[in-house]
């Protein structure tokens, strides 16, 4: 995707505006007394509340002002057509889980692209103010420490890495005996980060982040992210993930290379 200075600087200030419209409305009922969570799904337990709904509608309403011929995909209001090339990929709370328990590890995420995938993600976290960009030239997180650059970690062994996911019971049996087997190898496995786990891979903490059964909406914007950071983003076979799946998300292409070795041989075994 080739685009213009005026074109790069218009889509990174409407990103922002979308996170900024979105903050209010999420910290309004993060922690809040009575809050109710509906259960999206039949035989187990997906959550959604008023402040994700309320977020997703006050970001597209700042798309209907400023970018109204742009496409939508948001987890809670579906798809939205446009004619401009441009889909905005929302996910007005990225781990609603752990937002409805008080932990600050969900994130509003949003990603913009064309067909080939995203081209400027944002990871936002309100609670704690940290806004983490990537794409058209950028790659900064800003929050109680300033504006800092993004940079994943430098490569190191396997067996000295850090890994993340969101939950233990990852997957299928198939998939979760493919995680273990990673994680049997690396120094530090972590539980229950949700979209967070990739912004601290951006930003040079950890080193690799492992998941299956996502949908777009919950790794376009980590996509960009990451790679705007110097990381790596694939699917399960090392192919393009920016419609969802399997994810392996990599501080470097050796560390991705190594885990991507063992998932394989796992899924083969």
């Amino acid at each position: 995707m080739i685009l213009s200075n005026s074109t790069k600087t218009e889509l990174i200030r409407v990103a922002n505006a979308l996170a900024d419209a979105a903050r209010p409305v999420t910290l309004a009922h993060f922690r809040a007394s009575g809050l109710v969570a509906d259960n999206k799904m039949a035989g187990g337990f997906d959550p959604v509340t008023i402040a994700d709904r309320d977020a997703e509608t006050a970001m597209r309403d700042v798309l209907a002002r400023d970018r109204p011929d742009d496409g939508i995909f948001g987890e809670e209001f579906g798809h939205q057509a446009g004619t401009s090339g441009y889909t905005w990929v929302l996910d007005p709370i990225d781990g609603t889980r752990g937002y409805i328990c008080g932990l600050p590890t969900w994130g509003v995420l949003i990603a913009v692209g064309d067909g080939d995938g995203p081209c400027l993600g944002i990871i936002d976290q309100p609670y704690i103010a940290e806004r983490f960009i990537g794409g058209l030239g950028l790659a900064e997180v800003t929050g109680p420490r300033g504006t800092r650059p993004l940079k994943t970690r430098g490569s190191i062994a396997l067996r000295d890495a850090t890994l993340l996911t969101t939950f233990p019971e990852i997957g299928d049996a198939t998939e979760k005996r493919a995680f273990e087997a990673v994680a049997a190898q690396v120094n530090l496995t972590r539980y229950g980060m949700d979209c967070y786990a990739y912004a601290l891979l951006a930003a040079g903490q950890v080193d690799l982040v492992i998941e299956a059964g996502l949908n777009a909406y919950d790794i376009q914007a980590p996509i960009a992210v990451i790679a705007a950071a110097g990381g790596i983003v694939t699917d399960w076979e090392g192919g393009s993930v920016h419609d969802g799946g399997r994810v392996i998300a990599a501080a470097t292409p050796e560390i991705h290379a190594e885990a991507l070795t063992i998932i394989r041989a796992s899924l083969a075994g």
